[in-house]
């Protein structure tokens, strides 16, 4: 899989861009805000629907385009990509209108748009379409950041490759909204105990797919990962392993017998059970009726995927606690590697590799042994504000282009 040319029109710093990108490594290199970053953040947007950057998608639009006295404005991204069986089209467009108002105070709405083969689809239709893994400085925030970082990587990243997980993870987060309105009106006395229900059998079913799918997800990435980072990052001398935390379990200090005691007892218990949801489904429906009093306090479901969170595991001890900043980039590293390997493990084509400015950050064993994935990868972007970094044998196979104020140049 690899794009085949790029398109944008009113994205970030981008006025109008059009490029044809090669198979293979490409090192995008230059000034620091010059446009690198964005180029990478518009690849990733097309193939997720999400920034790795923005907290607002009309942040997205160009600044210059944003602020024009036009009633409407539209930013474009398109990519066309080959992959093993077509060439697809891609584009996203993120359209800003401006809407008349009494006063002078400029009012705007924002949607967004997405095109597959030039048809209009859902947002969800697009992903899958390109696959991308996304490799950033600060991506060590998985190891030491909040839970809801760690749920976002294993959403996107299951998102590219199995739809009915997305469908299924959208229509869980709809039914968890009407669950938590419910328990709000149950806590302020109004006489909705009877539709409460209804939204609780359907969170149990969609949840406990979840919950099985994240288990199988994790188990899987985390050999890769395990088996990267012992035979090629650390000569054998370390060994990790990925922990599904799934929200399968109550806080109360004394448990029944039979219960589950621990997070690798309940992430066994969850693998051990691939294909029986229905079991699932009954621990989850039982710990939401033990919690439900809780649930009607707080105004909001305690219990369920939507609180689940995983970590690295360095000798039984979490690495986002203990380990080093070094141990900490490897880790990292290494899911990364892992991602890919099992990306084309489940779809039969490797994804496209971005990395923006990591290569600096690792030590030459390491960086060498991620530059031979990206050598080994269809197609790869990196980039860096100093080509001089990269060994020249590298950069003789790799496709530079220079980046200024939103122009490239291929050298």
């Amino acid at each position: 899989m690899h794009i085949t040319h790029l398109s944008l029109t009113n994205f970030r710093n981008y006025g109008r861009l059009e490029l044809t990108l090669p198979q293979g490594p490409i090192l995008l290199y230059g000034n620091n805000a010059q446009g690198k970053t964005n180029l990478l953040e518009a690849i990733y947007y097309l193939a997720t629907t999400r920034s790795p950057h923005a907290d607002n998608d009309a942040q997205l639009l160009n600044w210059d385009a944003a602020q024009a006295e036009e009633p409407v404005i539209v930013g474009r991204i398109n990519a066309t990509v080959a992959t093993t069986k077509q060439a697809i089209s891609l584009e996203m467009r993120l359209i800003q209108e401006q809407k008349a108002t009494r006063s002078r105070t400029r009012n705007f709405s924002f949607r967004r748009q997405a095109l597959l083969d030039r048809r209009k689809v859902r947002l969800m239709d697009l992903l899958g379409a390109m696959r991308v893994v996304l490799f950033l400085p600060e991506d060590v925030q998985l190891l030491t950041g909040s839970p809801a970082n760690r749920r976002r990587y294993m959403d996107i990243t299951l998102c590219q490759i199995d739809p009915v997980y997305c469908r299924t993870l959208s229509n869980y987060n709809k039914v968890l909204e009407q669950r938590n309105a419910t328990l709000r009106q149950l806590a302020e006395g109004q006489p909705v105990r009877d539709v409460l229900p209804i939204y609780t059998e359907k969170l149990v079913d969609l949840g406990s797919s979840i919950f099985l799918r994240r288990a199988k997800f994790i188990a899987n990435i985390s050999q890769q990962t395990q088996r990267i980072h012992y035979e090629s990052l650390t000569a054998g001398k370390e060994s990790i392993k990925l922990l599904y935390m799934p929200r399968l379990n109550t806080s109360r200090s004394k448990l029944a017998p039979g219960d589950l005691q621990n997070q690798t007892e309940l992430t066994d218990w969850l693998e051990s059970h691939q294909g029986q949801s229905e079991l699932v489904s009954e621990r989850f429906s039982k710990l939401l009726e033990e919690s439900l009093a809780t649930d009607i306090a707080r105004g909001a479901t305690t219990i369920g995927p939507h609180r689940d969170d995983w970590s690295f595991q360095l000798n039984g001890r979490s690495l986002g606690s203990f380990g080093s900043r070094g141990q900490q980039r490897t880790a990292i590293l290494a899911l990364k590697m892992g991602e890919i390997n099992w990306m084309e493990s489940a779809t039969g084509e490797r994804p496209i590799l971005l990395l923006d400015e990591v290569v600096a950050e690792l030590d030459e064993n390491r960086r060498a042994a991620l530059l031979n994935t990206v050598t080994s990868t269809t197609q790869a972007i990196l980039t860096a504000t100093d080509p001089g970094m990269f060994s020249e044998s590298f950069l003789q196979q790799a496709t530079r282009m220079e980046v200024e104020n939103g122009r490239i140049k291929v050298m």
